[in-house]
C-alpha cells in the first residue's frame, strides 16, 4: 500500500479542506457553532479517515476508513446544499465546491473497488 501522502485523493481532499476553511469564513459568524463547524468537521474527516485507514496496515481497516470518508463525502455534500439553501453560498460556489466532493467520492469509490479485487 502507498502511503496515505501519495494517494491523489487524499492531496485532492487536503485541498478541499482548505477551499471549504476559506469559504466558510464568510458564512455568518453566528453559525460557527454550527454549519461551519460541521461542515469543516465532516470534510477534516474526509482525509483524516484515508491517512488512518491507510496507516493501520490491515486492509479490512482500511475499507472501514475509506467507508467512513465517503460517508463524511455524504455529510459535506449536504451541508452544500443547506449553504447554498441559506444563502451563504452562491450558485458558483456551490458548483465548484460540490463538483470537487462528488470527484473526491467517485475516487474513495474507486479505491475502495481497487482494494476489494
Amino acid at each position: 500500500m502507498a502511503n496515505f501522502k501519495e494517494l491523489l485523493v487524499w492531496q485532492k481532499s487536503i485541498d478541499f479542506v482548505t477551499e471549504i476553511y476559506k469559504t466558510t469564513e464568510a458564512f455568518l459568524k453566528d453559525e460557527i457553532y454550527g454549519l461551519i463547524s460541521q461542515i469543516r468537521k465532516a470534510s477534516v474527516s474526509i482525509p483524516s479517515n484515508i491517512a488512518e485507514g491507510n496507516s493501520r496496515r490491515s486492509k479490512p481497516d482500511y475499507l472501514q476508513f475509506l467507508k467512513i470518508s465517503r460517508g463524511s463525502c455524504a455529510e459535506v455534500e449536504t451541508q452544500l446544499i443547506i449553504s447554498k439553501n441559506l444563502k451563504f453560498l452562491n450558485e458558483n460556489e456551490y458548483l465548484k465546491l460540490n463538483e470537487r466532493i462528488i470527484e473526491i467520492s467517485k475516487m474513495l469509490n474507486g479505491l475502495t473497488n481497487a482494494l476489494q479485487q
